[in-house]
């Protein structure tokens, strides 16, 4: 019987490992990771360029592949467009690194200590869920229209959402390590440093990656008020004269930065933290 029943189970094996590469979770190779997110790129460019050149879409309304190009090539050859590239990507990362400052030491004493947790939790919370940009008018009246308005713009919009984040972080970490270094005879303060920090590290760095693609959806709304410079500044200037191959050449341009700048601190987690599975 048992013979019997495995031969009748046999067959189905081929059929399910040619369904493999469709199933779900299965892994794909990083050629294929390649292939698949540079053949989207494609097909969204191949659409755009038929929906713009085809004329079934008005160039006032949304420019074509080539006239963005052409707005992109002009404003780096006669309007120094380097410049705003520079001060939007000072902003970003001076507000983030402000935030992660204040933050993550934050939250590491509000994951290891619940007493610190119950006492700045319900604050953090609230202020999470307000929006960075209702603050522009009291940042203004604060510290006005230079740089240190659209510094706190960023450092608003990230700095409790990385607390949290750490903390929960830190909070979840495995407490038979704990109990094990407390019999090998550890004091608080080396549960936190030998035990909390390293164990929860690779994690806070992935979730200071992720804050960092939140800022950058930050730094536009500091740069559309009172700013003299900066990517947000030109769409904002290229909005009054609706010429929207600038305005997309600009959102391009902060794509492909908020890409390399992660693509570069996934590199650097990998590098620092060999041996997680981030």
């Amino acid at each position: 019987m048992s013979n019997t029943a495995t031969t009748v189970a046999a067959p189905p094996a081929p059929a399910t490992r040619r369904r493999r590469g469709l199933a779900p979770l299965e892994p794909v190779s990083a050629t294929s990771k390649w292939v698949l997110g540079l053949g989207f790129f494609v097909v969204f460019f191949a659409v755009w360029a038929f929906a713009t050149l085809g004329g079934y879409v008005s160039p006032t309304f949304l420019a074509s592949p080539i006239t963005m190009a052409q707005e992109g090539w002009l404003l780096f050859a006669e309007y120094n467009f380097i410049h705003d590239i520079g001060m939007t990507v000072w902003r970003v990362f001076g507000g983030f690194i402000l935030a992660a400052i204040v933050a993550v030491p934050l939250g590491i004493a509000m994951g290891a200590h619940k007493g610190v947790e119950a006492f700045f939790e319900p604050f953090v919370s609230f202020c999470r869920y307000l929006p960075a940009s209702a603050f522009i008018p009291l940042l203004i009246l604060w510290a006005g229209l230079g740089e240190l308005q659209k510094l706190l713009v960023i450092f608003i919009g990230s700095v409790f959402q990385i607390v949290l984040m750490v903390a929960v972080t830190v909070g979840a970490a495995r407490k038979d390590l704990v109990e094990a270094a407390y019999t090998l005879g550890a004091n608080n303060t080396g549960i936190v440093r030998r035990v909390l920090i390293p164990g929860a590290a690779p994690e806070i760095a992935e979730t200071l990656r992720l804050v960092l693609g939140w800022a950058w959806t930050y730094v536009i709304v500091a740069e559309l008020i009172g700013s003299s410079s900066g990517i947000g500044h030109m769409i904002t200037d290229s909005q009054a004269l609706l010429n929207t191959g600038q305005i997309i050449f600009g959102i391009i341009v902060i794509g492909l930065i908020g890409l390399i700048s992660d693509f570069a601190f996934k590199a650097l987690n990998r590098r620092l933290f060999a041996w997680s599975s981030l």
